[in-house]
């Protein structure tokens, strides 16, 4: 069964940094692609980073392009995502998922959320 838990959002200040964790079980880094991406009240899902199966590759989409950068602690099965000068519009609902191989940001199974607060 795949389980993907997020934690360490919170409330951070404007121009601040997040980090991001998502503790992960039940796959194989070898078989899906992992990423991130968020969603804020009345918006669409938006990505940020995707890094394909294997590490391949990385995807930057829009919101993470320039400040962000994932990584993985492959002994762990933790995913961290680091996300720098953040702004108010940066307020959403962050998540990690997985997708089988590639990075098509359809994703497969995602974890539950960790909530990202940017104050104005």
């Amino acid at each position: 069964e795949v389980q993907l838990v997020e934690s360490g959002g919170g409330l951070v200040q404007a121009g601040g940094s997040l980090r991001l964790s998502c503790q992960t079980s039940g796959f194989s880094f070898d078989d899906y692609a992992m990423g991130w991406f968020r969603q804020a009240p009345g918006k669409e899902r938006e990505g940020i980073v995707c890094i394909s199966s294997g590490n391949a590759f990385t995807y930057y989409e829009h919101a993470g392009k320039g400040r962000s950068n994932m990584s993985i602690d492959y002994n762990k099965n933790t995913v961290f995502l680091q996300m720098n000068n953040l702004t108010p519009e940066d307020t959403a609902v962050y998540y990690c998922g997985v997708a089988p191989l590639v990075c098509s940001w359809l994703w497969t199974y995602w974890g539950q959320g960790t909530q990202v607060t940017v104050p104005s």
